[in-house]
């Protein structure tokens, strides 16, 4: 419980521990993020981890020319991780999914893992894309398609085009907009705003799934 709410006052603050971040440790400001971001969607035990708003903090951050980051940079670095992340967690789920799920119920709990099964049987390949900016479901895809819902080389494809999309997108949010007045007073507000808006999708196929259990009852 510590953990997360140290994790949930990083978030919010995120412009504040990033600017302390970067004044701390310099160039290895870029280790760090590179580790943040692999463990976000590389280790199925670490879902909590920020994403979405982590994206568009570095894309205002980078475009302040006195931090020193260059947007193309932050990219390349947050790419390689997600990729990189993605494709690790493939290959644990491939390997050793199973016993993982029996052995650590409590850390990979199967609520999350039916919902990220639900996505496959609804969108199939498309949840390698969808997914990428639904936090959580982010972490759990790559690890349940290594169990089984997708082969490896068709899951590659689609973790390319997922990685591309979720950095080029969102860090040029955060680049454009990020700076601005209105957003830089309420940037916490900005941060929740991403989260809400990130889980929507979540929520609303959780409503779907509840009509339709009720809609046909026997099934």
């Amino acid at each position: 419980m510590d953990l997360l709410k140290q994790v949930l006052e990083f978030v919010l603050h995120l412009q504040d521990h990033l600017n302390q971040l970067l004044h701390d440790y310099g160039p290895w400001f870029h280790g760090l993020l590179f580790a943040v971001i692999f463990c976000e969607t590389g280790l199925v035990v670490t879902p909590f981890l920020p994403g979405d708003s982590l994206l568009f903090a570095i894309g205002a951050l980078a475009a302040d020319p006195a931090s020193g980051l260059g947007l193309a940079t932050c990219a390349v670095t947050i790419a390689g991780a997600a990729f990189l992340g993605d494709n690790v967690n493939y290959w644990v789920g491939k390997q050793v999914g199973t016993q993982l799920v029996k052995r650590f119920p409590r850390l990979i709990q199967q609520k999350h893992l039916d919902r990220t099964h639900a996505f496959f049987e609804r969108y199939g390949g498309k949840t390698i894309v969808m997914a990428r900016f639904v936090p959580i479901v982010r972490t759990f895809t790559p690890f349940v398609a290594g169990m089984g819902a997708m082969p490896y080389s068709r899951f590659l494809g689609f973790s390319v085009v997922a990685t591309a999309l979720w950095v080029s997108l969102i860090l040029p949010a955060g680049y454009f907009f990020g700076n601005i007045p209105a957003v830089k007073r309420h940037f916490e507000l900005v941060v929740i705003g991403i989260i809400v808006v990130s889980c929507l999708p979540m929520v609303v196929e959780y409503l779907r799934a509840r009509r339709s259990a009720r809609a046909n009852p026997g099934k």
